[in-house]
């Protein structure tokens, strides 16, 4: 292992492909991530670090400055002159397809007529340097007509301006369980939106090929989109665009989407140009051009019995979708299917409306809508908490998913929820929880102006795309005549340690040592027609289809073995960089390399693909019933905060998480990515606020206006564990689980924890309406409710 000391040192060899060092890794150990020393060094390459030729041109995009109009004017002519400018395009000057929606259209390349969203492209230069392509932008002379903005999702809902019809989800008479529910609440909710803020913006370089094609190397999360829009913008056929990958500076669902339209661009300018193009959207520009996670307007009705149970009810979620479709369809839908959470909600209906508002086109962020559905439910929890004078942790285990309460509201049996009682049970008592309560009451009685809050929040989340048709991955499997292998999948790494699963995969399959495994950049000219690195299936799929890959190796080496060294072929195993066959005296072990180098001589093909696609998932959108989700993952968190009631500051004291991730494929960067996620999630509800002006223009457009975490917010006393001893009931890859998305929404309990803080100012007795992100402005304002709520309630005792 390296030191501090050895890290520093410059190390005199090329990047490897994905292995961090040299060092022997057993095959079932959990190696380090991939590129960690590459990035710790600084010597990991991102896009902008990939050299380009001495020629190449570089972009800058205009952009909107109005939210709705009528684009009357585009000058451009002071532009075409402007020093070192050599192209300048607009929406004529594009030879296919102007619009690039990746599921439903509504997405142009450039604007056209109609302006829909200040930050909207209108226009690309581009230059011999990035200062005089920005110099040449600000010279264009526009004129645009302004029209009313639409920036109000609920308005949006009520007129019926949506960007897909609305969807219901319905189980049982939910009206008749309402109506007959000896107790009912409802509460409206708002959950703002979120800032991707990736560290590497959007980018992408576009290199002309000689045979009228085209080269794009890209930051996205989605090659094979990218690949086919560009083709179909360019009007050339899909094969004469190769889409490369090698790594990205974080994703988050902003770069699944959302990073076609500047490869588009760069792609169409090399065509035009005949010369490399660089296209890179500084910090303010990528925050206004492109979308976010959807905010959300939900509310609900629920009826409950006197044991606290959840008889039934009615629960509405409004996504605010911005100017167009995207992924927005999806993620509403996806927020209707975690409306539950990991409660029977009985019989319920559940609607989702995606609303059409003037604003960038609101995209995938991690959870896809889960997170927003969740809130509702969790909500409600602490509301009939307060409404009954009980614990929130009380009510919450009452309502559980259990025996002949385990089929949601969109009819797919819960498995696995003996699990999910447990790993509450488990880190109910781990974390203390009653204890701390205890003290922390005490706490609040003697403090009038500091008051602490607990709160312990589950997690359940489904694991595989919604659209059926992208659960599947292929892989491209070569083992070279000295025994080392190549592997390519689809999947992307966006830091999330893909490569290094995957690659543990293969070595674990080849009975070899991950050093001996490579994963080259993901290519479209590699294995085509790839799903986006997205919905926690990265690791699911991709790592099924490189199995499969390997395994057929492996049988094929069997075979030759069987036949060339006469040996049995029912008593063959691959382990320690051998071919073990037979037993005891007649064992027999044959070195990889001399099995390679033996099948190459014998005319054995080395090279395989691979493919995968989730068994059993199904929905019928008709219906609103089916079985979406391959399997379920789990999670609690306890989190305990302290707020200082005069100003609306807050911290984190303490968190707890325990997480299920089934049987784990490397530990390391499983609890590495449930930390993570933890912070973005708490910085999602507590401090990342996207603010716009009455225009629809946003104000928030870089770090000194939008604050995400920092290593100061992170908990000083941080304790996260791996559930053990739980493998997942599907035939995953090695039982194991996904663990992209589900902790992202542990941090609820953050959020409930502060409620938990301010509803001691009414001794518990009422319940704060508490907006996200919970800012110090907004803490404030509840606590300034909940005094004058009792006050009001003692001057009318």
């Amino acid at each position: 292992m390296r030191t501090l000391t050895d890290l520093s040192r410059p190390v005199p060899r090329p990047e490897p492909a994905t292995q961090a060092d040299d060092t022997p890794t057993l095959p079932r150990q959990a190696p380090p991530h991939d590129s960690a020393t590459l990035h710790v060094t600084g010597r990991a390459r991102y896009l902008d670090d990939q050299p380009a030729p001495a020629n190449a041109l570089h972009v800058a995009v205009g952009l909107s400055r109005v939210a709705h109009g009528r684009l009357t004017r585009l000058g451009l002519d002071a532009a075409r002159r402007a020093p070192g400018v050599v192209d300048v395009i607009t929406v004529v000057d594009i030879p296919g397809h102007t619009d690039v929606g990746p599921v439903f259209p509504g997405d142009p390349l450039l604007a056209d007529a109609e302006v829909r969203y200040a930050g909207q492209p209108l226009f690309a230069v581009a230059a011999t340097d990035f200062t005089s392509a920005r110099r040449a932008v600000a010279l264009a002379e526009i004129e645009i007509d302004a029209l009313p903005a639409r920036l109000d999702p609920v308005a949006a809902a009520e007129a019926e301006e949506w960007v897909r019809p609305p969807h219901v989800q319905q189980r049982g008479d939910w009206q008749r369980a309402l109506d007959d529910a000896p107790h009912r609440l409802e509460a409206h909710q708002f959950v703002g939106g979120q800032e991707h803020f990736y560290l590497e913006g959007q980018a992408c370089l576009a290199l002309p090929n000689e045979d009228d094609g085209v080269t794009v190397h890209t930051s996205s999360q989605h090659p094979s989109e990218v690949q086919k829009l560009v083709a179909e913008v360019l009007a050339i056929p899909f094969h004469a665009v190769t889409v490369e990958v090698r790594r990205m500076g974080g994703g988050f669902g902003g770069k699944e989407t959302q990073a076609a339209p500047w490869a588009c661009l760069a792609a169409l300018l090399a065509r035009r140009t005949g010369r490399a193009v660089r296209l890179r959207l500084p910090r303010g520009d990528d925050m206004r051009a492109t979308g976010k996670r959807h905010p959300f307007h939900n509310r609900y009705r629920l009826g409950f019995d006197d044991a606290d149970v959840l008889q039934g009810g009615d629960i509405t979620v409004i996504g605010d979708c911005g100017h167009s479709p995207d992924l927005s369809e999806a993620i509403v839908d996806r927020a209707m299917f975690h409306a539950d959470n990991a409660y029977s909600l009985g019989q319920a209906r559940v609607t989702g409306i995606p609303a059409r508002t003037h604003m960038p086109s609101n995209t995938a962020f991690r959870g896809f809508g889960g997170p927003q559905g969740m809130m509702i439910i969790e909500r409600a929890m602490d509301d009939i908490a307060r409404h009954l004078g009980e614990d929130p942790l009380t009510i919450r285990k009452r309502n559980l998913y259990r025996p002949e309460h385990d089929v949601t509201h969109y009819g797919q049996r819960v498995e696995q929820i003996g699990l999910l009682h447990e790993l509450v049970s488990q880190l109910e008592a781990s974390s203390d929880y009653w204890a701390r309560r205890s003290a922390i009451r005490a706490y609040n009685a003697s403090s009038p102006v500091l008051k602490k809050g607990l709160a312990l929040t589950p997690v359940k989340f489904g694991i595989s795309f919604t659209a059926k048709h992208l659960n599947q991955a292929g892989a491209l499997l070569h083992v070279y005549t000295d025994g080392s292998v190549m592997i390519n999948h689809g999947g992307t790494e966006m830091g999330q340690g893909l490569h290094t699963k995957v690659g543990q995969v293969v070595a674990r399959e080849l009975g070899l040592e991950n050093a001996a495994v490579r994963i080259s950049a993901t290519r479209t000219d590699k294995v085509p027609n790839t799903s986006p690195t997205a919905a926690s299936s990265g690791a699911d799929l991709n790592g099924m289809a490189a199995r499969n890959a390997a395994m057929q190796i492996r049988e094929r080496l069997f075979d030759f073995a069987a036949e060339h060294y006469r040996l049995d072929r029912e008593a063959m195993c691959l382990e320690n960089g051998e071919l073990v066959a037979g037993h005891g005296e007649g064992e027999r072990r044959i070195a990889w390399g001399d099995l390679v180098q033996a099948a190459y001589l014998g005319r054995v093909s080395l090279s395989v693909t691979g493919f995968y696609a989730t068994p059993l998932i199904h929905y019928d959108r008709a219906s609103g019933q089916g079985r979406p989700f391959y399997y379920y993952a789990y999670g609690a968190a306890v989190s305990e905060v302290v707020v200082d009631t005069l100003s609306g500051e807050h911290r984190v004291s303490r968190v707890d998480i325990l997480h299920d991730v089934g049987d784990s494929l490397n530990p390391a960067i499983d609890l590495g990515q449930i930390e993570g996620g933890f912070i973005q999630g708490m910085g999602w509800l507590t401090s990342e606020e996207l603010k716009w002006d009455e225009t629809g223009r946003l104000t928030s457009d870089g770090p000194a206006t939008y604050k995400i975490p920092t290593i100061g917010d992170t908990p000083p006393d941080f304790r996260v564990a791996l559930l053990e001893g739980h493998p997942n009931s599907q035939a995953s890859l090695y039982r194991s689980k996904a663990v992209g998305e589900p902790p992202f929404m542990l941090a609820i309990s953050v959020w409930s924890a502060l409620r938990d803080a301010l509803a001691s100012l009414a001794d518990y007795r009422l319940s704060p309406a508490l907006d996200t992100p919970a800012t110090p402005e907004r803490v404030l304002f509840a606590a300034q409710a909940l005094r004058q709520a009792t006050a009001t309630e003692t001057s009318h005792a």
